[in-house]
């Protein structure tokens, strides 16, 4: 929405109108078409950043470029190499990829609140959130993946049967009388990861977008009250001091949504 609609409708009005998404279809198979463009865009760009760093390595001294690279890719082998002690080369790869790819979708964050319905609003789309995070079908899709690789590396650890046998034998024992209560037990252990993974990623974006919404209003009222062409400026001055802190939860929720799958993988693999 542009900034102008600030000005002509109510503060709520501003706020749902910014909390809308581009939408194709009906109820369930209702897409989110901004969440979708805008996640698939910052995968390929992260992607092409790694990709970038990758092919300008050299057994020379590095340009700075690859060394932040390298910075990045030692830091988080290190997170994995303290939770996982198996060959850990796949999992490095999975974390460096939600790591990168999360920080950007976070990022978007950053972006001035009205510019992004400026640029949909000149290819015709009426709504536009940035935020893939601040989706909860976003979310869930990449915890959904995480339980996915749970229980494989569940299985291969163990093997099917294995696995299948532990379903109804842990934690209480085999008493056949305690399968139900270990099977129930053990399907609520399984879906609180993902939900937990998906809910705190998506809580702590939506609650920072919900804050920038609130200072940008914020922003345009004191900017009103000084002359309507500082509306803009007044917007951007009052988000800058919350978006230096934003800074810090964007790493911290790319961090957690990092560790806790490889914590995951890691208990999965073990032998009850």
């Amino acid at each position: 929405m542009a900034a102008e609609h600030g000005i002509e409708e109510t503060p709520t009005a501003y706020i749902v109108h910014h909390l809308k998404h581009l939408q194709v279809g009906e109820g369930f198979w209702t897409w989110h078409v901004d969440t979708l463009f805008m996640s698939t865009l910052l995968a390929i760009v992260t992607a092409l950043f790694l990709y970038a760093g990758a092919r300008k390595a050299s057994a020379g001294v590095p340009s700075r470029f690859v060394s932040f690279i390298e910075m990045i890719y030692e830091f988080v082998d290190g997170q994995v190499a303290d939770v996982y002690h198996g060959n850990r080369a796949f999992l490095v790869a999975v974390a460096l990829s939600l790591f990168t790819w999360i920080i950007a979708m976070n990022a978007m964050d950053l972006i001035p609140l009205d510019a992004p319905g400026y640029i949909a609003a000149l290819f015709g789309a009426e709504y536009w959130r940035v935020l893939p995070t601040a989706d909860l079908n976003g979310t869930i899709a990449m915890a959904i993946v995480i339980l996915f690789l749970i229980i494989g590396a569940a299985i291969r650890a163990k093997g099917l049967k294995g696995y299948a046998h532990e379903w109804i034998t842990a934690p209480f024992g085999g008493n056949p009388l305690l399968w139900i209560p270990n099977f129930a037990l053990n399907v609520v252990e399984l879906l609180a990861k993902p939900v937990s993974l998906s809910m705190r990623l998506f809580g702590n974006m939506y609650a920072g977008e919900l804050l920038f919404m609130l200072i940008a209003l914020l922003g345009m009222a004191a900017a009103l009250s000084l002359g309507g062409s500082l509306l803009f400026l007044g917007q951007l001055i009052a988000g800058a001091a919350w978006a230096i802190f934003h800074v810090l939860i964007i790493l911290l929720q790319a961090y957690i949504f990092m560790v806790l799958p490889i914590v995951y993988i890691a208990m999965a693999e073990e032998h009850h």
